[in-house]
C-alpha cells in the first residue's frame, strides 16, 4: 500500500508539472495515467492469482529414472479384476467353551499363598495357589479311619463268607459282616474321591502324611487372565478364584443380520479388521452357522476361525469384517496404495517417461475419480473422464507422490 501511494504521489507531482508547462489538459492527462497504472496493477494482480491458483492447486511430479527404480514405483495399463461380492459385518473375539476355565474353592478354606498373577501361562495340573483349613486336616483323617475300619470289615466278611460256604458259620452273621463291609467301603470311595478333587494323593494320605496345604491346579493349559482372591481370603465353596483362557483357538463371533444370512455358509473366507490393532489384517475361515436368530438386533451368530497367529488376539476384543461370498463382477481397480484422497477428494496418479538431454525422466500428474468396492486390498475407481489408450497409472507410492508435489509447489511459491 505504501509503494501504491507513493508512486501516485509520483505521478501526481509528474503530471502537474507537464500540465503547468503546457498550461491546460492537466485534467485529461491525469485521468489516463491513473487508468493506465490501475490496468497495469489488475494486470499484475491477475498474474499473481493465475500463478496461486493453477489446476486447483495439484500439479505434477517429476523423477529421475533412478529416484524411480529406487522408490520401487510400479506403473502399469488400468487393470479390471473381479471384486468378490461381500457381506459387511462385526463381532467381537471369542474362545470355545472348553478352552475357558473359572477354577474354584472344592472346600471352604484360607488362601495360604497365591504362585501366579494375570498374564502368566499355565499348564493343566499346575498350582495356582493353596489353601488350609482345619476342615481339610479332618477330610484326611476321617478318610484313615474309614479305610481302617474298612480293612477290618474286609477281613471279617471274609472269614464269614468262608464258614458260610464250609456250612459252619451262620448265614445271617455272613449276610450282616457283608453289608458292614458294603456300607463302609462306599464311605471310603466317596471320601478318596473328596481328596482327589482337592488335588490330594490318596495313597500319601492313607499311609499317614497329611497335607497342611491343599493346592489348587489349573484345569486347562492357557494364560490367567484373573485373580480374584488375596492371601489371607477365606473363600466359599464355589467361590471363583482365578480366570483361565486358551488362546489357541480364538475364533470370531460375528453378527450376520437376517437380510444376508442366505449368502453365508460354512467354509466362505472373512477378512477381518480390529481396532486395537490398527494397519493389520487377519484371515479366518467360517466353520459355523448359526440356526437361531437374535431378536436385538435380528441376526445370526456366525463362527470363524483365524488362520493367523493369534498370541496377540484377546477374546472380547470388537471387530469388523467382510464374508467374501462370491466372485463379483469385472470392474476397474487399483491396489489402495495407488490411491490418494486430498479435501475429500480421491486421486490417482498417470505416468509419462520423457528423454531429457539424453536421460529419462518420470512425471506423474494427478487424477480425480471415485473409489466403489474395496476388497484384498483393491479399490474399485471410476474415472470422470475417459484416459487415452495405453495410458500408464502408478500403482503404489501415492502418498509419496502427493507429498514430493506439495514440497514442489510450496518451494515455487517461496
Amino acid at each position: 500500500m505504501k509503494k501504491y501511494i507513493i508512486k501516485l504521489f509520483t505521478l501526481l507531482l509528474t503530471v502537474s508539472f507537464l500540465s503547468a508547462c503546457n498550461g491546460g489538459g492537466g485534467e485529461e492527462a491525469t485521468g489516463e495515467a491513473l487508468a493506465t497504472e490501475e490496468e497495469g496493477h489488475a494486470g499484475e494482480e491477475a498474474g499473481n492469482e493465475g500463478e496461486e491458483g493453477g489446476d486447483g492447486g495439484m500439479g505434477e511430479v517429476h523423477l529421475s529414472e533412478l529416484k524411480f527404480n529406487s522408490l520401487g514405483i510400479k506403473v502399469d495399463t488400468l487393470p479390471t479384476r473381479p471384486l468378490s461380492d461381500v457381506v459387511e459385518v462385526t463381532g467381537r473375539l471369542e474362545v470355545p467353551p472348553q478352552n475357558a476355565a473359572t477354577v474354584t474353592a472344592i472346600l471352604g478354606a484360607n488362601v495360604a499363598s497365591i504362585k501366579v498373577i494375570e498374564g502368566d501361562k499355565v499348564r493343566k495340573g499346575q498350582v495356582l495357589a493353596y489353601l488350609s483349613h482345619p476342615n481339610l486336616t479332618r477330610v484326611q483323617t476321617s478318610y484313615i479311619t474309614a479305610y481302617s475300619r474298612m480293612q477290618n470289615l474286609e477281613q471279617e466278611f471274609n472269614r464269614q463268607q468262608r464258614l458260610y460256604e464250609e456250612e459252619i458259620g451262620s448265614g445271617k452273621l455272613f449276610q450282616q459282616a457283608k453289608s458292614d463291609f458294603q456300607v463302609e467301603k462306599a464311605e471310603v470311595q466317596g471320601l478318596e474321591s473328596q481328596l482327589r478333587q482337592l488335588n490330594l494323593n490318596v495313597e500319601k494320605v492313607r499311609s499317614g502324611d497329611i497335607y497342611e496345604y491343599v493346592p489348587v491346579v489349573s484345569p486347562i493349559d492357557g494364560t490367567i487372565t484373573e485373580v480374584r482372591i488375596q492371601v489371607g481370603q477365606y473363600v466359599d465353596p464355589q467361590t471363583e478364584m482365578f480366570e483361565v483362557i486358551n488362546t489357541d483357538h480364538v475364533h470370531a463371533d460375528l453378527m450376520v443380520f437376517a437380510k444376508d444370512v442366505y449368502k453365508v455358509k460354512k467354509g466362505q473366507k472373512v477378512i477381518l479388521l480390529m481396532e486395537s490393532i490398527p494397519g493389520k489384517t487377519f484371515t479366518a475361515e467360517i466353520f459355523s452357522v448359526g440356526k437361531k436368530f437374535e431378536q436385538n438386533p435380528k441376526a445370526v451368530h456366525v463362527h470363524a476361525e483365524i488362520q493367523e497367529e493369534t498370541d496377540m488376539l484377546v477374546p472380547g476384543m470388537y471387530i469388523n469384517g467382510r464374508i467374501v461370498t462370491g466372485a463379483g463382477t469385472e470392474v476397474t481397480a487399483l491396489p489402495g496404495e495407488a490411491i490418494i484422497e486430498e479435501e475429500g477428494k480421491s486421486y490417482i496418479f498417470i505416468a509419462e517417461q520423457h528423454q531429457e538431454n539424453g536421460e529419462t525422466e518420470w512425471s506423474f500428474k494427478p487424477v480425480e475419480v471415485i473409489t466403489g468396492e474395496e476388497n484384498e486390498g483393491w479399490v474399485e475407481i471410476k474415472l470422470l473422464e475417459p484416459l487415452p489408450e495405453g495410458t500408464l497409472v502408478a500403482y503404489n507410492n501415492a502418498y509419496y507422490l502427493v507429498s514430493e508435489m506439495q514440497k514442489s509447489q510450496t518451494s515455487h511459491g517461496h
